[in-house]
């Protein structure tokens, strides 16, 4: 992944010059800002690969800046931040961020994730911007879903577990795998929440369309067969 641009937003500055040492080091373009105002100006003005942001920052905080961010960006977000509580977590991964970190933390484990979330944002095939099944169609440079032509609005999470079901289609991912894929490492909870999200996206197309896409293997998980 050597080359990709990545912003650090942190007020910490030993902890923004560590990170940024280190991933300079394993070959990422690097840029700071040590609060979440230009923060949120540079997220927005500049072209980046991933943003790592924290949370507690200065002027405005990183909740806030992923929200705005997320009003005119879909750049993947890991959340950094000493504030460990479930709530939290659950509310940055709602705002839209794609992981979420807890300090302290092993550089080696935000390295693997940064690795894995860049993975997820790009298909194997970089040519490949449109995938489909059957009638589905995602297309992954604009972002967008459409069935039979007709477009489907969908939240950040309905598209990441359409988009990684839709890729892997014709195999069935088991909900543990879904989880640890689409809501990250550390999601704190169980796996009810993959089938609320696959009833969420049964009401948006199969139900809509009357149609038959997204399928239960009861006891494992779900498939998306390409019918």
């Amino acid at each position: 992944m050597a080359g990709e641009k990545i912003l650090i937003i942190e007020d910490e500055v030993k902890i923004a010059r560590f990170l940024e040492l280190e991933l300079k080091y394993e070959g990422y373009m690097v840029e700071q800002e040590n609060d979440g105002r230009s923060g949120l100006e540079r997220a927005t003005g500049g072209k980046f690969d991933l943003i790592i942001l924290d949370v507690m920052l200065p002027s405005l905080n990183g909740m806030e800046v992923l929200r705005r961010l997320r009003q005119v960006s879909e750049t993947p977000v890991i959340m950094l931040t000493a504030k460990d509580e479930v709530t939290d977590k659950v509310m940055g991964l709602d705002i839209g961020a794609d992981d979420y970190m807890t300090k302290p933390f092993a550089i080696e484990e935000l390295l693997a994730r940064i690795r894995a979330v860049l993975k997820r944002r790009k298909p194997a095939n970089h040519k490949r911007d449109i995938i489909t099944a059957g009638d589905l169609k995602v297309n992954l440079e604009q972002h967008s879903v459409c069935f039979n032509k007709e477009p489907v609005d969908l939240t950040k999470k309905e598209y990441d577990l359409l988009c990684y079901l839709v890729q892997n289609k014709n195999m069935v991912l088991t909900r543990d795998k879904i989880l640890e894929t689409v809501w990250g490492y550390d999601y704190y909870g169980d796996t009810n929440v993959v089938d609320v999200y696959i009833r969420y996206l049964r009401s948006k197309i199969d139900d809509r369309f009357n149609t038959k896409l997204i399928h239960t293997v009861r006891g494992v998980g779900y498939i998306i067969k390409d019918e």
